[in-house]
């Protein structure tokens, strides 16, 4: 049996003595628990690469290497963490006034084009500043700097319990930063794609009554509420003061607003398909281009004393029940009414031109003065009319 003494690359201090059996990978693998490093290929006292384990006599002095060129150890009677190219000396960092304690072959191996890599590859070539313990000055957030440490370590992403995605996202946004300040390109990809699939599903779910009153009762009285493009659907906001909040293509699909004070309320464009606002006060309310189909308007007031006139232009209301509804002077020009029920409603000085009153129950109806100009009221009932209607009324 051989045995050969092994030193690091470059030293000629704390040797190893080992036996020589089956491969040189089996002698590279022995040298690496032996020293502590990742050895990769082996030198003899001259500089001559061996690559056949044949070649090793017994009680050889060998030079094992991470895979840099061989350098004599007699060339310069330094010690080995001052060598240049010795990547196994420690080193100490002074991390925003934290220390961290590493060797040199951990922050040029793992990332070797990283900004880390060609600060410590090539000792003194960075000019580095020391502080008065010889610990290396690095004006970085030592917080942020131990995940990346760690990593450049075990090849793993490593936090502790301060820095998590979903307690405080800031701070591994900011070890991201810090990554791509660094110029850690594995680990930036990392982050990434961990961030991404860390972020919470988007909720679409809609607005509780017991949020919503939240809300209101944090906002001051003479405040516009900005509901725009919301998600109430379902919700039961009945006998509420809603006066001029903004539910501009809010989502208030089968809402319960029976008695609600919506007054001069901006409802344009929002989907009231189903809904219920039996009562409500609407007065100055916009309802410019809404979908009401199927919803329940009985007894509404849109009459606003004042002479505010409610706006309803467009409004796709098909199917609607409006029944005994106060509409004088209301704006339902080119709007779908058709099977509606108006029965007993209000519509003087109504503006119906261009509506379509297909099959709607007019039955009791005040119309006086409304304008049906060019309006279909095919299929249309004006039994009980409480005035008559005149043809001008009607004509195109």
């Amino acid at each position: 049996m051989r045995r050969v003494t092994l030193f690091v690359n470059g030293s000629a201090r704390n040797g190893k003595v080992v036996a020589v059996y089956g491969t040189l990978s089996d002698l590279l693998s022995v040298a690496s628990n032996k020293l502590g490093i990742k050895a990769t290929s082996v030198y003899n006292g001259k500089g001559g690469l061996i690559d056949d384990i044949a070649l090793i006599r017994d009680d050889d002095v060998l030079f094992v290497c991470e895979g840099e060129p061989f350098i004599d150890p007699q060339t310069d009677g330094r010690a080995q963490e001052e060598l240049t190219g010795s990547h196994t000396d420690w080193l100490t960092l002074n991390v925003g006034g934290r220390y961290f304690t590493t060797t040199r072959s951990t922050l040029v191996n793992k990332e070797p084009d990283s900004m880390l890599a060609h600060m410590f590859k090539d000792k003194d070539a960075w000019g580095n500043k020391q502080d008065p313990r010889g610990a290396f000055l690095i004006d970085r957030s030592p917080e942020y700097f131990e995940p990346i440490l760690n990593y450049l370590r075990h090849g793993q992403l490593i936090v502790n319990d301060g820095i998590n995605l979903l307690g405080s996202p800031a701070l591994f946004v900011g070890v991201l930063e810090e990554a791509r300040f660094f110029g850690i390109d594995s680990l930036i990809e990392h982050l990434e794609v961990a961030i991404k699939n860390s972020q919470p599903a988007e909720d679409h779910s809609p607005i509780s009554r017991k949020e919503f009153v939240r809300f209101l009762l944090a906002t001051p009285t003479k405040s516009e509420l900005r509901c725009q493009g919301l998600n109430f659907s379902g919700a039961d906001l009945s006998r509420l003061d809603l006066r001029y909040i903004n539910f501009k293509m809010a989502n208030l699909s089968r809402c319960n607003l029976a008695h609600a004070n919506l007054c001069c309320a901006n409802l344009e464009r929002a989907d009231l398909s189903g809904s219920v606002l039996d009562c409500a006060n609407l007065q100055g309310v916009k309802m410019l281009c809404s979908n009401a189909e199927g919803a329940s308007l009985k007894g509404c007031n849109f009459e606003d004393p004042s002479g505010l006139k409610a706006n309803l232009e467009g409004k796709f209301l098909l199917g609607v029940d409006m029944e005994g509804s106060q509409m004088t002077g209301i704006n339902l020009r080119v709007a779908t009414l058709k099977n509606a029920k108006l029965k007993n409603c209000n519509l003087r000085g109504a503006t119906l031109a261009g509506t379509d009153l297909e099959n709607c129950d007019l039955s009791g109806c005040d119309l006086q003065e409304a304008n049906l100009r060019g309006s279909n009221v095919k299929g249309a009932i004006f039994e009980e009319m409480l005035t008559p209607l005149h043809m001008s009324q009607s004509v195109r």
